[in-house]
């Protein structure tokens, strides 16, 4: 169990900590000479039970309170601090208007400094700090009066501390692994040194890992938790990991160490805000300060519900940020005003990928509301049920940090689609199957003297916005329950179909061995008419009707290949992606001889046609053999 200190400066706090574990987490030299806290402390003592309480220090000053709120975020349980002469402070109530943002549920009261006043003083102490909890999910919090420089009271609180301990168990390692990185340093025979609170999952002795946001892969090289040498640590513990791969100058105090599927940096996500009672309503494109994790970065607020928030209330909003960060859905944050002077409100992360269109319309507020429920199964089943395109479930994933197994459970139990990664509401995809028959079918009665439509021309007609895999799967789908049908290149319904006149079946029984005798390199149509003593317009014109029943391609103007010739050429290609990564004119034409521009001129009709796509001077795979029969 990890115990953030909380409250005002020179109330105690580092002193009670020391007495509860006998170590001192003031290590600056400047807050020894000083007396006060500047930056975190922390401390660990171990348990009858062989468990080990964590314990962050946090300073009180308020020209601190972002060295606090990197601390605080991840705690289990908040130590109240509050001195009996002073009583409730201004720090007191920003820490618990902090602690209470950040979504703690459990707390306790040490008050201090006992021995210097009298008991009268500390029975009103006592009724100030019921006061100021009234109103707070604390109302209950135990209240224990303690003495740290005499020892009174400690055990009292060290066993509610065990107690508490015990009751909230060991945190469930799901998910992938986040830890919030809030100090570096480098440790001679180690390395590079990061130590912060595991948001989730679980990490050991070899794992690669991602420094997010820079992307930079590391190792762990071992680890401690809790203060211990591990194999092995998981959410809700305090771990320092010691990193391969990495200088100490590549990493600061806001970044993450996670998982390399949850590397997501961001400037932007939806979110629902909370603005503390007692602040000036909150505006549209307010300036503030975001605390999330160990992080703080300028940000500004879109909201998405109105011109304000009034104080006290909570609402939707976008928050735009100067710089990237980390962050997922759940993440809980707080905002402080431009100055860094006092605590605005604070909030939870919906939506790392928000849109940037339509973002206060009725649906996207809707769709708000669902990612605000903790159940995952709420927004997936309105985003299938509104989604034509379906769902991307890596993304959806990514977001609530749900692994493979989750995401597999929560489909089943929705009862989705899962093609191609994607999810689809039955409703959906039995609706994409529709649409794929009438586009062909709107087709036909278009052009009834073309053999059918196009692999991606038809995803268009289709659906524009249906990711090339997830149609292909529909088509194939169709195929094999014989709904359409496919000759050559071209797919149709079943019963369409596109016959040559006889006198052009004799005309091409002409010109198809002309054609067919340089496969790569045929003659063009002037040659061709000429071989064949016809007139060039006739050839060239039964050449187009020839290419509707699929039997040539229009690689270049005037040039038609077989379709058997252009099957082959596909082939090459797909060959050379995979042993090249990509195919360039020159190593197409030193495979298929004759020359580079015929080369270059059948590299791009394969661009055109969607078979590959063009990087620079290659031609990247992204068709499947399947577009040439």
């Amino acid at each position: 169990m990890i115990i953030g200190t909380a409250g005002h400066i020179d109330h105690g706090k580092t002193t009670l900590v020391k007495a509860l574990t006998g170590v001192d987490c003031d290590r600056l030299k400047e807050e020894k000479a000083r007396g006060i806290t500047l930056d975190l402390g922390y401390a660990y003592t171990p348990q009858d039970d062989g468990g080990m309480l964590g314990f962050i220090d946090v300073p009180g000053h308020e020209k601190l309170i972002h060295n606090m709120l990197a601390g605080a975020t991840g705690i289990d349980v908040a130590l109240l601090v509050i001195a009996a002469d002073d009583g409730p402070m201004p720090q007191t109530r920003e820490h618990l208007d902090i602690i209470e943002l950040l979504g703690i549920q459990h707390a306790a009261v040490a008050l201090t400094k006992t021995d210097t006043v009298d008991a009268e003083r500390i029975t009103q102490a006592g009724k100030e700090i019921g006061a100021l909890l009234a109103e707070t999910r604390f109302a209950a919090a135990p209240i224990f009066p303690v003495a740290a420089s005499t020892g009174n009271g400690i055990a009292k609180l060290r066993a509610w501390l065990d107690d508490a301990a015990a009751a909230l168990g060991t945190s469930e390692a799901r998910g992938g692994f986040r830890l919030a990185v809030d100090r570096c340093f480098t440790l001679g025979g180690i390395g590079t040194v990061v130590t912060g609170t595991a948001f989730s999952g679980s990490v050991k002795v070899g794992d690669t890992l991602s420094l997010s946001p820079s992307g930079k892969s590391v190792r762990v090289r071992s680890l401690r938790v809790q203060d211990r040498p591990a194999e092995i640590g998981q959410a809700g513990q305090r771990i320092a990991l010691a990193l391969t791969g990495i200088e100490k100058t590549d990493i600061s105090r806001g970044m993450w160490v996670l998982a390399p599927e949850l590397h997501a940096p961001l400037r932007r996500f939806d979110a629902e805000l909370r603005v503390l009672s007692g602040q000036a309503p909150l505006k549209h494109w307010t300036q503030v300060h975001l605390h999330l994790g160990a992080e703080d970065v300028p940000a500004r607020i879109a909201l998405l519900e109105g011109e304000e928030i009034a104080p006290g209330q909570s609402g939707f909003a976008q928050l735009a940020l100067e710089r990237e960060i980390g962050a997922l859905a759940g993440d809980r944050f707080i905002l402080r005003d431009a100055g860094a002077r006092h605590t605005l409100g604070g909030g939870s992360v919906l939506d790392i990928n928000p849109p940037t269109r339509h973002k206060r319309s009725v649906e996207r507020l809707e769709m708000l509301h669902a990612l605000a429920d903790s159940d995952p199964a709420k927004a997936l089943a309105l985003a299938a049920e509104r989604q034509p395109a379906g769902v991307d479930l890596t993304c959806y994933a990514q977001n609530r940090n749900l692994d493979a197994n989750e995401m597999s459970a929560l489909c089943q139990r929705l009862g989705l689609s899962v093609v191609a990664d994607r999810g689809f509401a039955t409703a959906r995809w039995n609706e994409l199957s529709e649409r794929l028959l009438a586009a062909l079918a709107a087709e036909h009665e278009r052009a009834p003297d073309m053999p059918g439509v196009e692999r991606d021309r038809l995803r268009r007609l289709t659906l524009p916005t249906l990711p090339r895999p997830a149609f292909d799967a529909l088509v194939s789908q169709a195929l094999a329950a014989a709904s359409i049908a496919q000759t050559n290149a071209w797919l149709h319904l079943p019963e369409h179909r596109v016959q040559l006149a006889a006198a052009d079946h004799a005309l091409w029984a002409t010109l198809q061995p002309l054609l067919a005798a340089a496969p790569y390199n045929p003659p063009r149509v002037r040659d061709l008419a000429r071989s064949a003593s016809l007139n060039e317009d006739n050839t060239r014109a039964l050449l187009k009707r020839i290419a509707r029943l699929g039997e040539v391609y229009p690689v270049a103007h005037d040039h038609y290949f077989t379709a058997a010739a252009v099957a082959d050429l596909a082939r090459h290609v797909a060959a050379l992606s995979n042993e090249h990564g990509a195919a360039r004119a020159a190593t197409l034409r030193d495979r298929i001889g004759g020359g580079r521009k015929v080369a270059i001129q059948i590299l791009e009709f394969f661009d055109r046609i969607g078979y590959t796509r063009r990087v620079r001077d290659t031609h990247v795979l992204r068709g499947t053999l399947e577009q040439f029969g």
